[in-house]
């Protein structure tokens, strides 16, 4: 149970450093990698969805044991950005640093499979 504790809460963590910035970069972003973003409801709803996900972590860590159930639902959420990230640099529509930061999310979701394994009774 430690283990997984340690896992959700270093993800936590992790994706509140990761996505709060993305609040204050939209227009930083459409300069350094052009074109612009046209859609910010998207962007903006893909940040506090992600965001949101994070405190589902914490919670999940004060009681790894209890909140087992919510750990298939997390790996399908680091999953659901981890895999596109693979599929659209394989495409060159993005590039390394944008992969890194989707096997990092793929990365979490092994580890949370393997903290939902540890915390089978």
């Amino acid at each position: 149970m430690k283990f997984a504790k340690i896992v959700f809460w270093g993800a936590g963590i992790w994706g509140v450093l990761a996505l709060t910035p993305l609040y204050f970069i939209f227009d930083l972003i459409g300069r350094q990698d052009p074109p612009a973003m046209t859609h910010p409801g998207f962007y903006y709803g893909f940040a506090g969805i992600g965001l949101a996900w994070q405190f589902a972590f914490f919670v999940i860590a004060t009681d790894p044991v209890r909140f087992r159930a919510m750990i298939i639902p997390s790996v399908l959420e680091k999953l659901g950005f981890g895999f596109p990230v693979i599929v659209l640099y394989m495409q060159r529509r993005i590039g390394a640093g944008d992969l890194a930061l989707g096997c990092i999310d793929l990365l979490l979701g092994a580890l949370f499979l393997v903290a939902f394994g540890a915390t089978a009774e």
